[in-house]
Order: C-alpha cells, then sequence, then structure tokens
C-alpha cells in the first residue's frame, strides 16, 4: 500500500528530463523562465549562491543544500542577488542532459540536480499548493541524499555505458529523498496538503483517506484517527491544508477518477461506486465541479488528446 506522498508522486508521474551538472563563476544570474509544470531539484556541492521567488526577499543557499522548485512560479538563481539576469533559456543548451555545463567560465559555485516533466495533466491541482522553495541540508544524518548526490557527480564525472539512465534514476531518488527531509523539519507556515503532511496527526488522517478513498469518511471519523476532538480537527486540518477535509477527499477522489477515465477501461458507473457515490448522477456533479467538465467529455478529450485534457 502507497502512502500519501508515494501516491502524489505516482499520479504526477515525475519523468528526470535533463539531469545535469552545472559549473559556475564570477557575477552570473540566470532567471529560470522553464519552470512551468516543471519540477527542478538541485543540490549545492561546492560554493554558494542566491535563489529569489518573484519578489520574495532573496534567500541564500549555501553549499552543502538541496533546493526543490516545485510550483512554476519564476525563479532567479545567481551568484549574488543584485547581479541582473538572463534568461536561463537564451544561454543554456536543454538538450546537454548528462553533461556538465560550464557557464561564466565555472569554478566558484557547482550544482548537480535535475529537471522533471509532470506527466499528469493534473499538475497544477497537485502542485500548486506547495511551497515555491523547499530548502534541505544535506549535511549531518542525511546520508541517503549525500549518497545519491555522490552517485550522480561520480557518473558526470566518469562517465561509462548507461550513465544517463542511471544519473535520472539517482535525480528522482534524489528529489524524494529531500521531500522527506522538507517534511521532516520543524514546523513552518506552509499551507496546502504538503503541510497537512509535514503535522504528524494530519498526516493520519491523510493516510487513512489515501488507504480507503471510497469508504464514507466522516470528519468525526478521521477526527477520532487523528486522536482530536471534532472541532479541532478541522480547525487544524483547514489551517495546515488550506480547505476542509471532506474537500481535499473530493478532490483527490476526482484526481484517482480522471487517471482510471484516463488510462483504464472502467466503466463510469464502477469509477463511481469503487470512489464512494451512491448514484452515477452524485459522481457526475462532483467531478464536473472539480476537474470542469463532465466525466464522459473528459474522458473524451483525453482518448483525443493522448491523455492531456486542456483546461483541466
Amino acid at each position: 500500500m502507497l502512502d500519501p506522498l508515494s501516491e502524489v508522486l505516482a499520479l504526477l508521474k515525475p519523468r528526470s528530463y535533463i539531469t545535469a551538472g552545472f559549473d559556475a563563476g564570477g557575477d552570473w544570474a540566470l532567471e529560470l523562465d522553464d519552470l512551468a509544470g516543471r519540477i527542478k531539484c538541485y543540490a549545492v556541492v561546492k560554493g554558494s549562491c542566491w535563489l529569489t521567488m518573484d519578489s520574495d526577499a532573496p534567500v541564500p543557499v549555501p553549499e552543502g543544500s538541496c533546493f526543490v522548485l516545485p510550483t512554476g512560479r519564476t525563479a532567479v538563481i545567481g551568484s549574488a542577488p543584485d547581479v541582473e539576469p538572463v534568461r536561463a533559456s537564451a544561454v543554456l543548451d536543454p538538450d546537454r542532459s548528462g553533461e556538465v555545463i560550464t557557464y561564466n567560465g565555472g569554478g566558484d559555485v557547482y550544482l548537480v540536480g535535475s529537471r522533471f516533466e509532470a506527466g499528469s495533466p493534473h499538475v497544477e491541482l497537485l502542485l500548486r499548493n506547495l511551497p515555491p522553495l523547499m530548502l534541505v541540508k544535506t549535511s549531518d544524518d542525511r546520508a541517503r541524499l549525500r549518497w545519491s548526490i555522490e552517485l550522480m557527480m561520480e557518473e558526470f564525472r566518469e562517465p561509462r555505458p548507461g550513465s544517463a539512465l542511471m544519473a535520472q534514476q539517482l535525480a528522482r531518488m534524489m528529489l524524494v529523498q529531500a521531500l522527506r527531509l522538507y517534511l521532516a523539519t520543524p514546523a513552518r507556515d506552509d499551507v496546502g496538503w504538503f503541510a497537512a503532511l509535514a503535522d504528524p496527526r494530519m498526516h493520519a488522517a491523510l493516510a487513512a483517506m489515501h488507504a480507503d478513498p471510497g469508504r464514507s469518511w466522516t470528519v468525526r471519523g478521521l477526527a477520532t484517527l487523528a486522536g482530536m476532538s471534532r472541532s479541532m480537527f478541522a480547525e487544524r486540518f483547514r489551517a495546515r491544508a488550506g480547505e476542509t477535509p471532506i474537500a481535499y477527499l473530493a478532490r483527490w477522489r476526482m484526481m484517482l477518477a480522471a487517471e482510471r477515465l484516463q488510462h483504464g477501461d472502467d466503466t463510469i458507473a464502477r469509477i463511481a461506486g469503487s470512489l464512494g457515490y451512491e448514484s452515477e448522477h452524485a459522481f457526475n456533479t462532483a467531478f464536473k465541479r472539480i476537474m470542469g467538465m463532465p466525466p464522459r467529455r473528459y474522458a473524451g478529450l483525453a482518448r483525443q488528446n493522448g491523455s492531456s485534457v486542456p483546461g483541466a
């Protein structure tokens, strides 16, 4: 049985699109203008840099840090926050996966990591409430993360048969481990399903909903699993997740339904029943409200467009 993080990542289908090293020197800054629908995960293995998200205050990223950019928001990375950036797409070759890219002479800061394409048409629904920047340290007891980073560096230093594939698989491990470590850090002010997952009591409720999405869950029943009163649980879940438990459950059910409509041969009635809806009409109403169109039309567009549904 998959845990909630594994289930979301499985539905998201992150595919390593570019896995590379990046060696920069001097004064430099790049506007990462290629983030829409993508996730970036990089580790700073030498030197340091700065990250700026839109109009937020610049954030220092020291050596030994790993960062994840999951939401598609514009970001600028550079040697200092006051350096005028150039668009990354204009100066970096997108076809150099598996290599080390040297920029501005190199020598001062070295990063390794990957850019992931999300293979799910639900990417915005899944990522929109994540923190725009997840920053974790790779030092101390974070042996698994350091191990995947060091092996990735080795594949770049000494390319061998299968190195590109090996680097991509290591990048996936690096992404999952970075997300794990971020979940384990002390409480923050983040809001969204990922923030709820980091809360042990909310995690229990989320795990139950994911384990049995078709069950007739009630707020009282979920509160019991969380070891809280109904009112305290409802208030805390909404504060952490940004929506009510029942709204979260309904949205998760619809994403599961959409996946089966795209890639399975179940009837709408069977999907509706397996997800806890007593009638196909009730399911159709919920699906249209959350996904923006009736399930039958969604399935037709998915087949027509190869599983990419415009506007979904």
